[in-house]
């Protein structure tokens, strides 16, 4: 269980953030302005109070136009590891997003290790953010919790033994969780690339297929119907 819902009972609601929903096409009247986050989180939590629903989940490999809201998804600069180009502006989401109030927790899927943790302060970026090392399968495999509080940072140390089934963070607000919309970013990787404390979440069209090949489906854990 990675959030406090049963998503075979409790009900969810998928969010489209590609060019193809109408919703964020720049000519709508009114146009939505996804620079306020005030204004964008009453657009998500709307969409999840008019459809009943606890929780907005999706994203994986979808090609979003959310990020041009910030600059930090439109560097092109060589990143300082061995890693792709970064060709073009990074619009290709690589975890599964989970939209639901702010302070909800955050339970650990797996048991594991914390490998590393950070603020990424950026507007647009991680805010708070966690990455759990653990063995899968016989293999390495991390998880990475971005759009954190501030507090679920207290008391960790690299190393430190994580259960599944443990509270490991609660989702964050606005300001402070990267300045989005409260949610919870999961993902899933089988490199690391040398990172600590933070992994590319999302990427460039041209970077997609080499990201896509150590990010996997993060519905891989989370088993939820219709991703």
């Amino acid at each position: 269980m990675l959030l406090p819902f049963d998503f075979a009972t409790d009900p969810y609601l998928i969010l489209d953030f590609s060019a193809t929903n109408p919703d964020l096409d720049p000519a709508r009247q009114p146009p939505l302005n996804l620079t306020d986050t005030a204004a964008f989180s009453d657009y998500v939590f709307g969409k999840l109070r008019a459809a009943g629903a606890q929780v907005g989940v999706g994203g994986y490999n979808e090609h979003r136009v959310i990020y041009r809201r910030s600059p930090h998804f439109q560097q092109t600069a060589q990143p300082p590891y061995d890693a792709p180009p970064y060709d073009g502006p990074r619009e290709v989401h690589l975890g599964i997003d989970l939209w639901t109030d702010a302070g909800t927790p955050v339970f650990a899927p797996l048991d594991g290790v914390v490998h590393s943790f950070q603020d990424n302060a950026n507007f647009g970026d991680y805010g708070p953010t966690i990455i759990l090392e653990h063995q899968y399968e016989g293999k390495p495999l991390y998880s990475l919790y971005g759009h954190l509080t501030r507090p679920s940072l207290d008391g960790l140390y690299d190393g430190k033994p994580v259960r599944a089934g443990d509270k490991i963070a609660e989702i964050g607000p606005y300001p402070e969780n990267g300045d989005w919309p409260p949610h919870l970013h999961f993902q899933l990787m089988t490199d690391m690339l040398g990172r600590r404390g933070d992994f590319p979440g999302v990427c460039s069209l041209a970077d997609r297929a080499y990201f896509l090949s150590i990010c996997p489906d993060p519905n891989l854990l989370l088993r939820i119907p219709g991703l």
